[in-house]
């Protein structure tokens, strides 16, 4: 993940170089570093510089690599005569380069032809089976042709192997999500908890399918996430807090009066959370405080 220092770095040097202050290749560089997905302007940036035979014949064997990004940016704002064009060139420099052939099958597929590109990808990993890059490519295409079922299929073949990408537990989890198969999201987010446990996000998007599948041991649970989620951010979570509330108001109907010490304990956890929601909506959306009090009535707060 990304961090906010290098976010506001990446956007201050974007600002600077739209507005033709330089540091054009410093920009590019850290956009490929972060894995950051800036196609438009490195799509604009990259070419400047490649069209600038000063420029090029600076950047030395970097020449290359940014004719490779540039490419991909191409095919991703659906440039692809611009990508083949910069594909040429590399094939011309590097013949014979499985790197090149990716992007030729990532060209297939940016046009469409995903039967060609598959076959190209299968032709590529029979000479490197472990290779992630094309592997997560076939994910992708998956995806894209509306093959869900394929998709999954790809993801827990791929995480047999590389059973440490927490991306890919996370894209799996969504991919879940969206067919609303629960139980096998809430197992990806697990395995994300256990190996990342610092990261708010997974608490949270893990409550969020506790709750959603119901029952009184999975609303508990959840609610314990949703405040790890609260405590992991410093109590600034609205979603994380307004679970609480949720979740207090379901086990409350769930219950009905049972476990005295635990709903003790259940109400005031519910009553800070409502204070600082309230105290959220009083700095950041006066006009909508009424909103959270009808909200609060509705759920017997």
């Amino acid at each position: 993940m990304v961090s906010k220092t290098e976010e506001d770095r990446v956007n201050r040097l974007g600002i600077q170089v739209d507005n033709g202050g330089g540091g054009a290749w410093e920009y590019l560089s850290l956009v490929r570093k972060l894995r950051l997905r800036r196609s438009d302007k490195v799509l604009k940036h990259g070419i400047s510089l490649l069209n600038d035979a000063k420029s090029r014949s600076a950047l030395g064997t970097e020449e290359w690599t940014l004719y490779e990004q540039v490419a991909i940016a191409a095919m991703d704002c659906q440039c692809l005569d611009v990508a083949k064009d910069k594909i040429n060139v590399l094939k011309k420099k590097f013949p014979g380069s499985k790197r090149v052939g990716r992007l030729e099958a990532m060209l297939l597929e940016a046009r469409g032809s995903y039967e060609e590109a598959g076959k190209a990808y299968l032709s590529l990993l029979e000479e490197n089976p472990f290779d992630q890059f094309i592997q997560k490519r076939r994910v992708a295409m998956a995806k894209a042709e509306g093959n869900m079922s394929r998709a999954i299929e790809l993801l827990n073949k791929y995480l047999e192997i590389f059973m440490a990408d927490h991306d890919a537990w996370r894209e799996l989890a969504e991919i879940y999500v969206s067919l609303q198969m629960y139980k096998q999201a809430a197992f990806c987010y697990e395995e994300l908890i256990l190996s990342q446990p610092t990261i708010p996000l997974y608490h949270l998007a893990y409550a969020d399918v506790l709750y959603t599948l119901g029952g009184l041991d999975n609303i508990q649970t959840a609610k314990k996430y949703y405040a790890s989620t609260i405590d992991l951010t410093g109590g600034k979570n609205t979603r994380a807090l307004f679970g609480i509330c949720l979740c207090t108001s379901a086990i409350a109907h769930l219950t009905k009066g049972r476990g005295k010490e635990d709903k003790e304990r259940s109400d005031q956890l519910q009553s800070l959370s409502s204070k600082a929601l309230e105290e959220d909506y009083k700095q950041r959306a006066t006009e909508k405080l009424f909103l959270l009090s009808s909200a609060f009535k509705s759920m017997k707060l």
